[in-house]
């Protein structure tokens, strides 16, 4: 067993033989599974799927990645951003083509776990990251406000009491987590009294039982092939992403490393299970995640075993119980988890005030992208890109090329200084007096680094101007790979 696996293995070992890790784990596990079912359940109106499809498949996904995934304590289930991607196909073409197109892209991501794309993670920069979280922030307590208004006064007090009980018990009772108190006394208190309030019934039919195993009801050519590719590649990348992503992030509040290739490869086979029994893609539920974590103090994989056994439990036994749940005490404990998602830090004055202005815009950038198309793997790739514009972009105008001139005048020297890339050579043209100059013309690159062949044909295209004006070119200072790719790529080589 690898050093990692043994330390993980010993961690849960830790948690099982320690009475009261293991209640803490079990009842993190019991409040997460209760907040993933009214997010499950309106993802699956989006994936035009039953509700109880999707939380099966959420078990089975909870279930499989608890064992093999890469990142203990992260909640992984049928998520909304999946169901966004594969939603419009089920709607042009029906929900017969979901099996193919989720086994298809769990296909892809183990082969994207075995290529090692969770290495590309590292090129997500900071700022886009902070980004990503607050719109997650955002994107949580958006989807409790249907939940809260519109709905009388009565909800208003349940949804205050609520959020009394989740911020005011844990000050003298921390024994058992204070949002499931809250689920289970106000939750009686309705049953008790009869008071009439949305609750998880009315999103979705609870009816007892488990569905059976899936089979393929298309056939198996290039036509349906060319019905689900396009579908797959989105699940696929969308999932990786928002795992990966969650990943780094419990990574960083629990000061844990996580396997990102084991959690690459290990969700595309729990959605490939997911697609036999359940039948929808999933990936980490950033949200429900956070509950775990952060609200439950969950460390280890025995709480999303616990929560995965509960939510079946929930499904097929407790059904009727689960549907008297009020909707708006879930919402409350979801806008809790919202407003702890945000990087509050990054929004304070005096944290704008010191951040280049360019770290701001691509964290708003990054925000408002997400929020508006709801996608958050969308947002982290556009909001990278425009940071890399943003990067190329400044480190262009730093090419310095300083001139000197020999004492006899019949030489001058241009020290060049900075990185040549595609976008910061073209400044380089631009620093020489071609018509001026001496015959004899040494442009010293020692200081400078050559990246790419756009460089060296502007270096070619510098040369080839001063023969016009019948001055000799020297290039000097050109070593270990600037010249590899000088002498490789150069029309001018000596």
């Amino acid at each position: 067993m690898e050093p990692c696996s043994a330390a993980k293995a010993g961690h849960v070992k830790s948690v099982l033989t320690s009475p009261a890790k293991l209640i803490t784990e079990s009842l993190a596990g019991i409040v997460t599974a209760l907040a993933l079912i009214p997010e499950v359940i309106s993802f699956s109106v989006i994936s035009g799927v039953d509700p109880k499809v999707s939380l099966i498949a959420s078990f089975v996904i909870c279930l499989t990645l608890s064992f093999i995934g890469g990142r203990p304590a992260m909640v992984s289930a049928a998520a909304g951003s999946v169901a966004l991607v594969i939603g419009p196909m089920v709607a042009a073409h029906g929900v017969n083509y979901i099996l193919p197109t989720v086994v298809l892209a769990g296909g892809l991501q183990i082969l994207f776990g075995g290529l090692g794309l969770a290495r590309m993670m590292r090129y997500i920069p900071q700022s886009v990251m902070t980004g990503f979280v607050n719109a997650l922030g955002i994107l949580i307590f958006m989807a409790q406000v249907p939940h809260i208004i519109g709905h009388g006064p009565m909800v208003w007090l349940f949804f205050a009491v609520t959020l009394a009980i989740v911020f005011g018990l844990p000050r003298v009772f921390t024994a058992i987590p204070a949002p499931l108190i809250a689920i289970v006394l106000l939750t009686a208190v309705v049953a008790y009294t009869g008071i009439r309030l949305p609750n998880v019934g009315d999103e979705g039919s609870m009816s007892p039982g488990l569905p059976g195993f899936n089979s393929l009801q298309v056939a198996l050519n290039w036509q349906t092939l060319s019905i689900i590719w396009p579908a797959a590649i989105s699940v696929a990348l969308v999932g990786l992403m928002e795992s990966l992503l969650t990943a780094k992030l419990v990574d960083e509040l629990t000061d844990t490393p996580s396997n990102k290739h084991r959690e690459s490869w290990g969700l595309g086979i729990a959605n490939i299970l997911s697609a036999f029994y359940g039948g929808v893609a999933g990936c980490a539920m950033i949200g429900q995640t956070i509950v775990n974590v952060e609200l439950g103090k969950a460390r280890s994989r025995v709480s999303t075993v616990v929560s995965a056994c509960v939510l079946l439990l929930l499904v097929s036994v407790l059904s009727q119980v689960m549907a008297k749940i009020p909707m708006v005490v879930l919402a409350a404990i979801m806008v809790i988890v919202s407003i702890k998602t945000v990087n509050w830090h990054s929004l304070q004055p005096k944290t704008l005030r010191r951040l280049p202005v360019s770290e701001t815009l691509i964290m708003l950038f990054t925000v408002v992208i997400t929020v508006w198309t709801s996608n958050l793997a969308l947002g982290v790739v556009v909001g990278a890109l425009f940071a890399t514009l943003l990067f190329a972009r400044r480190i262009s105008h730093i090419i310095v090329a300083k001139r000197s001139l020999s004492e006899d005048g019949q030489r001058v020297t241009y020290q060049v200084q900075g990185p040549l890339f595609f976008a910061s050579s073209n400044d380089l043209y631009e620093h020489f007096d071609y018509a001026n100059d001496p015959k004899h013309v040494i442009i010293d690159l020692s200081a400078a680094q050559v990246w790419d062949a756009s460089s060296v044909s502007v270096l070619d295209s510098i040369e080839h101007r001063y023969h016009r004006h019948g001055c000799q070119v020297t290039l000097v200072g050109l070593a270990g790979r600037s010249e590899a790719i000088h002498q490789r790529v150069s029309t001018h080589r000596q």
